[in-house]
């Protein structure tokens, strides 16, 4: 017979409280459910069970099962997506023991995983929960030419594999006046140096990769798991997103990304208005920088409209929250939607930038992002207009588990 330690028995009984609350049956009636699948339905319901939707449509064609929770809004969508962020990384406390969004040590390091220093429990992850978001695109911020690997994970106050929806997403670069070093000794001190650095990396990420196909077992060189990360990029497999700002820089880093056959992400991209026509000729999704980030140095041409011009040209694009290095850490991506649906987005399209449009990025389309039969069961509940600031989330289903909404 097996033994348990009180810890162990903990944790799984932890664990199966999770996975039966996940088995919960709900119906959410609402006035309107936006279910960015298709049209919006009016006076509807969805049931949901296992954690999946079950059925989405109007009242008058779904019954509610008696044994079912009913929780009403005036609003639903889909639980909201965070393109980019560094929460569950970098901490509430802002103390160095809970900032883990960049290590210094070097400036290209793609075989740290920002999965390995994530902390489901901090509390800005029941913060932005609590607004209707229930994934986040989260890890290493920007700083370092390369500084790991993101991944996805859920808001979900529950045990990390659980959550957890890929578990290495992206690799953060960064390009530009962001990636260097302000030391006068240490690289990259320079743009030019910076994108030399990329390079020879690839290129000796390159040479491991052909050496590593030899047939004679013995001439393979050892593991090395920073020229594997690397490899994944060369061969199409982990995207590169680059935090670029300039228009100069986002050129330069189309052509690496030419150079090297690379999947992009471009990330920020301030200037983007200025290099509209070679962006979309690139064909590389963007993740737009907040909307209402602040106006300095590379940021200078940052404005209200750029979502509205991307939209415009068909380029895919979705809003982040982005790393905010003071109090309260992070931005919230329901707040830089509505500001942009103020400046030239419709109410679809500044939604869509916050729900389908980055699952569609990540390859998530299938689980996240829009209210439809068979995918997860997650939801934002508003009582009125989400883009209005005088409304609040009045609760948040991830996975099929009803969370309590706070007033802002």
């Amino acid at each position: 017979m097996r033994t348990f330690f009180p810890i162990q028995l903990a944790v799984l009984v932890l664990l199966g409280v999770l996975n039966a609350k996940v088995q919960a049956q709900l119906a959410i009636r609402a006035e309107t459910i936006h279910t960015m699948a298709g049209e919006v339905v009016h006076d509807g319901v969805v049931l949901i069970k296992g954690g999946q939707i079950e059925a989405v449509g109007s009242k008058a064609k779904i019954s509610v099962p008696k044994d079912y929770k009913v929780v009403e809004a005036k609003v639903v969508t889909p639980g909201l997506i965070d393109g980019h962020t560094t929460v569950g990384v970098s901490g509430l406390l802002n103390q160095k023991h809970d900032q883990e969004q960049l290590d210094k040590s070097g400036p290209i390091q793609p075989e740290l995983r920002a999965v390995d220093s994530y902390n489901s429990l901090d509390p800005l992850v029941s913060f932005v929960r609590s607004l209707g978001v229930t994934t986040l695109h989260t890890g290493h911020g920007p700083g370092a030419l390369i500084s790991g690997q993101t991944f996805m994970v859920k808001t979900a106050p529950a045990n990390l594999d659980l959550a957890m929806l890929q578990q290495a997403t992206t690799l953060a670069c960064t390009f530009g006046p962001g990636s260097l070093n302000s030391s006068k000794d240490k690289a990259p001190g320079t743009v030019s140096k910076a994108m030399a650095m990329l390079r020879i990396e690839l290129l000796k990420a390159g040479e491991y990769q052909n050496k590593s196909k030899n047939k004679d077992l013995e001439k393979r060189p050892a593991r090395d798991l920073h020229l594997e990360t690397l490899v994944m990029a060369l061969e199409g497999k982990q995207p590169m997103m680059v935090t670029v700002q300039r228009h100069q820089d986002i050129l330069s880093v189309l052509r690496l990304a030419k150079e090297f056959k690379l999947k992009i992400i471009l990330d920020g991209v301030a200037d983007a208005p200025l290099v509209l026509k070679e962006i979309k000729k690139s064909g590389f999704p963007v993740i737009l920088h907040p909307t209402m980030t602040r106006s300095a140095e590379e940021m200078e041409n940052i404005s209200f409209e750029t979502a509205a011009l991307l939209q415009k040209e068909g380029i895919p694009f979705a809003l982040q929250s982005g790393f905010e290095s003071y109090v309260p850490k992070t931005r919230i991506v329901l707040f830089e939607a509505a500001i942009a649906a103020a400046n030239g987005l419709t109410f679809a399209e500044a939604l869509a930038s916050i729900t389908i449009s980055p699952a569609r990025i990540f390859g998530l389309a299938d689980r996240v992002g829009s209210i439809a039969v068979g995918k997860d069961a997650d939801l934002a509940l508003y009582d009125g207009d989400p883009f209005e600031y005088t409304t609040h989330c009045v609760g948040t289903v991830v996975s099929g588990v009803l969370e309590n909404g706070e007033p802002r």
